[in-house]
């Protein structure tokens, strides 16, 4: 009878021990849900939730030998930049995460990296502004190419294909439109057109008719969409046709063509160039956006394959370096990661030369044309080129 007891003694401490090593690994998702910018920001967060759901499938993730449910824990920033430091603050000293998907802006990841690279916080950020990635903040990583790596092949590839020689623009007028005005200007003047009539706006802006009057007014070849939201490109998209404009629409960066569409609708925005994250003719990619239709019923955003691959791509740091206290070990096996196979295609970080820093994930995209609404695919590019 005590030997029979023993075992079962045993047998329960073991189970015991099994329990006590499953614990939870919080993920913040600080993005943005409210406003011009959602789209992007849910696009993000339904990322990161689709990457625990593969773990926790498969009875968390394997840590240094425990197991950690992941739990992702979103907090809207509505594109602020005092929002995020407000929300930034009860993640890190209330909610205690070491690891921060997002932000969805420039504004707000510079305002929240005081914060996150103090102590050690890893960020996943979509912030173009080249200020976010520097040697003084090494916490900080970018998933997703910006308008200064997809800019240049791209544009080439449209001036030379359609003829271009001068181009308008509209930005909005914060640290994220005004850098990429800048990328978008010197892109085109390398590629022998103009950015020729440039006009810049405060993002809760909704009429754009003054302002598309005075740059049609110019007799430009082309409008550049780059560094909108999509539901402010789709309002300049329509009403650039409302007045009449007939020539090129171009987005140079920042995927949002089914929203965009979803805005102006199929007749406005036909025969627009885009750029477009990935091909649906790879397998791995086509087979993450029909997951992503059928569990949120929403069309995805083209961002969310990039953030899907990110948080993958720091749950396998985390395994490489046994630890997901030490955000600096799991840090340096981030970096350490090459030639990482994600729904995308083949992943490297880059970004030594122009930030000081590889913490930018370098991916193919492509150039595609908006056919009925849809996305056909027209050139295929590298940072190097397109054809």
């Amino acid at each position: 009878m005590s030997r029979i007891l023993a075992i079962t003694s045993a047998v329960a401490l073991m189970a015991g021990n099994a329990i006590a090593q499953e614990e939870t690994l919080k993920i913040g998702a600080l993005v943005t849900l409210s406003g011009a910018g959602a789209s992007w920001g849910q696009g993000m967060l339904r990322a990161a939730e689709l990457a625990a759901e593969d773990v926790n499938e498969n009875g968390g993730l394997e840590v240094g030998g425990t197991n950690y449910k992941v739990e992702v824990i979103p907090y809207d920033d509505s594109y602020k930049a005092n929002e995020a430091v407000t929300a930034a603050n009860r993640l890190v000293f209330e909610e205690k995460v070491k690891y921060i998907i997002g932000t969805v802006g420039s504004a707000p990841i510079l305002a929240i990296q005081p914060i996150t690279e103090e102590n050690g916080v890893i960020t996943m950020t979509l912030g173009f502004t080249a200020q976010a990635l520097s040697p003084e903040k090494p916490y900080t990583f970018r998933p997703n190419p910006t308008t200064a790596e997809v800019a240049q092949p791209q544009i080439d590839w449209i001036v030379a294909n359609q003829g271009i020689k001068t181009v308008g623009a509209l930005f909005p007028k914060d640290e994220t439109g005004e850098a990429i005005a800048e990328d978008v200007a010197a892109a085109y003047s390398a590629a022998g057109a103009e950015l020729a009539a440039v006009e810049f706006f405060e993002r809760d802006r909704v009429d754009f008719i003054p302002l598309l009057t005075r740059i049609v007014a110019q007799g430009v070849d082309a409008i550049e969409l780059d560094g909108n939201s999509p539901v402010t490109a789709g309002q300049i998209v329509q009403q650039a046709r409302d007045i009449g404009f007939e020539g090129v629409i171009v987005r140079t960066g920042g995927p949002a063509t089914q929203e965009i569409v979803n805005v102006a609708g199929n007749a406005a925005t036909e025969g627009m160039f885009v750029h477009s994250a990935f091909d649906p003719g790879v397998e791995k990619a086509a087979a993450y956006e029909a997951r992503y239709v059928e569990t949120y019923g929403e069309t995805m955003n083209g961002f969310s394959p990039f953030f899907y691959d990110g948080t993958k791509m720091l749950f396998a740091a985390m395994q490489e370096a046994g630890t997901v206290e030490d955000t600096e070990a799991v840090k340096t096996a981030l970096e350490g990661l090459t030639d990482y196979e994600g729904v995308l295609g083949t992943m490297n970080w880059t970004g030594e030369e122009p930030y000081g820093i590889a913490h930018q994930l370098d991916s193919p995209f492509y150039i595609a044309r908006v056919e009925d609404g849809a996305e056909v695919i027209v050139a295929r590019c590298t940072t190097t080129g397109c054809e």
